[in-house]
């Protein structure tokens, strides 16, 4: 018994380079085959490529362009699961207030295919780097971490409904924000943001008569420092270098905490309006080329029933 060889690195590209081009092979003889049935049945593959080019320039007309409207809402409470667990309701169209106009504009397809993702900082001190619309973080991932208060929100609607707009962003901040369950987080939430505000403003104040004891009236033993440069405060006593650094960092925690504090006015917000994003969906080029293969290898497919029609016929017969 011969003994068979492993397969190494180099076989496999072989056998990997041979497929690709017996796959090649393979669409070269469909394209020319295809070739061959345009050009003996081109009165019946001229009119179909014709209604496919037409369908094209109907489902591309101005009013039906559809485009991607995404907005980033910030959860001042809430978590995750509870947002999409209403949000829920938006994708499905169900479980909807009845008779409300979201729901009607669900159900007259006048906004479709509600969706998350999710908000990555990549440094994790709390401000969003970008958003995941491939999906290829990790909710594990140490270097890119998921932010727990912060989801990109995204729809489509085509562009004879963009007037409905700020009606939609109404509508939907109002279905979170009348949960019972969100309500119920923001307001801890919220109590809890503004004894952390109340306690930094106090802080800060204290760290205020500090510096002031320190500069003017030194305990350390030294002379006080009224009329002392600045160059040797500074540059002469380290110490006071650090402390106001220590002063610098808390006013911008302090800072960072008002402006998430005026922000917490309702369990959700939107940090920015809904955005249309200007790249449609069904542009008119992609739209174009894409009909005109469809209606090609349509007409192609009938013409090759129609060329092979005594075979088909005659393995029809057969019992």
């Amino acid at each position: 018994m011969e003994n068979q060889r492993e397969m190494n690195f180099w076989d496999l590209c072989v056998a990997f380079g041979r497929l690709i081009g017996r796959g090649c092979q393979a669409l070269w003889r469909i394209v020319r085959r295809m070739i061959r049935l345009t050009y003996h049945y081109w009165w019946i593959v001229l009119p179909i490529v014709v209604l496919a080019v037409a369908a094209a320039f109907y489902y591309t007309r101005k009013d039906n362009i559809t485009y991607r409207v995404n907005a980033v809402a910030m959860l001042n409470g809430p978590s995750i699961q509870q947002f999409e667990q209403t949000y829920t309701q938006l994708q499905t169209g169900k479980m909807l207030v009845p008779d409300s106009k979201l729901e009607q504009w669900i159900l007259e397809r006048k906004v479709t295919h509600f969706t998350t993702y999710r908000v990555v900082d990549c440094y994790e001190d709390g401000t969003p780097d970008f958003i995941d619309f491939k999906r290829k973080s990790s909710p594990t991932d140490t270097v890119n971490v998921m932010m727990q208060d912060r989801l990109c929100i995204e729809f489509r609607i085509k562009s004879r409904n963009l007037a409905l707009l700020p009606k939609i962003e109404q509508e939907v901040l109002a279905l979170f924000n009348s949960n019972e369950a969100m309500r119920q987080s923001h307001q801890v939430y919220l109590s809890n943001l503004s004894s952390q505000a109340a306690f930094n403003h106090s802080q800060l104040l204290k760290l205020d008569s500090l510096t002031t004891e320190y500069y003017f009236h030194n305990h350390l033993g030294e002379q006080p420092l009224t009329g002392v440069g600045t160059n040797l405060i500074w540059a002469g006593d380290w110490r006071v270098h650090l402390f106001l650094e220590e002063i610098y960092d808390h006013q911008e925690r302090t800072q960072a905490d008002d402006y998430r504090l005026q922000l917490a006015y309702a369990p959700v917000v939107l940090e920015n309006h809904f955005a249309v994003n200007p790249k449609p969906l069904n542009g008119r080029n992609k739209s174009l080329v894409i009909f005109f293969l469809l209606g090609w290898f349509a007409a192609c497919a009938l013409a090759e029933i129609i060329d092979r029609r005594k075979e088909i016929a005659a393995w029809l017969k057969e019992k």
